[in-house]
């Protein structure tokens, strides 16, 4: 081999490693594949939908609650651009089917359900999807709830009123202490 051949097959493995490392850090989905839509078109009024219930899972008490955390907006782009289509399908089949659901049980939608209410039927969709989990195979398809439960766990918790009001924060920790005197009651440490 010479020289010349050995540089320009260098050039080309450098080249492709860059091209693919470039691709692989910024996914797979192009702007264009964005906007062609796919099994997830999530609208305002979803995301107004996914702002209630993630309310109703960490409500407002004396620290502030998911929706105003803006937990509905983080569960869009979740799931329009890091679940693959078939999740992204059982997600938006979870909305319409909480959505029945709370026809169902109080002949209204979820939106127009009192805080109780909401409770109620979160609650009942919450002991259903453990039923399923506890009885799921590995290559049944996930619970449309345990995404938008973890979604809002996910959400809140790494969101700087999740980080900094509901856990204890510190932007720039100092010296590394192994043990800390823990009071029941005591919130976690978010860093």
């Amino acid at each position: 081999m010479k020289r010349r051949e050995a540089v320009t097959g260098l050039a080309v493995i450098i080249g492709g490693s860059m091209v693919g490392s470039s691709l692989f850090l910024t996914s797979c989905k192009t702007e264009e594949k964005k906007q062609e839509g796919g099994p997830v078109a999530l609208t305002a009024d979803d995301v107004a939908l996914l702002d209630e219930v993630a309310d109703t899972i960490i409500p407002t008490t004396d620290t502030p609650g998911a929706k105003a955390a803006g937990v509905g907006a983080f569960m869009k782009v979740m799931v329009t651009d890091c679940y693959d289509e078939a999740d992204q399908k059982i997600f938006m089949e979870g909305i319409t089917k909480l959505g029945e659901a709370s026809q169902k049980q109080f002949s209204k939608g979820f939106m127009e359900l009192d805080a109780d209410q909401k409770k109620t039927l979160l609650t009942a969709i919450d002991k259903e999807m453990k039923d399923y989990q506890a009885s799921k195979k590995e290559t049944d398809p996930k619970h449309y709830f345990k995404m938008m439960k973890d979604l809002t766990l996910q959400g809140y918790f790494t969101s700087e009123i999740g980080a900094t009001k509901a856990l204890r924060y510190v932007a720039v920790p100092g010296k590394y202490e192994g043990c800390i005197p823990y009071k029941k009651g005591d919130r976690a440490w978010a860093t």
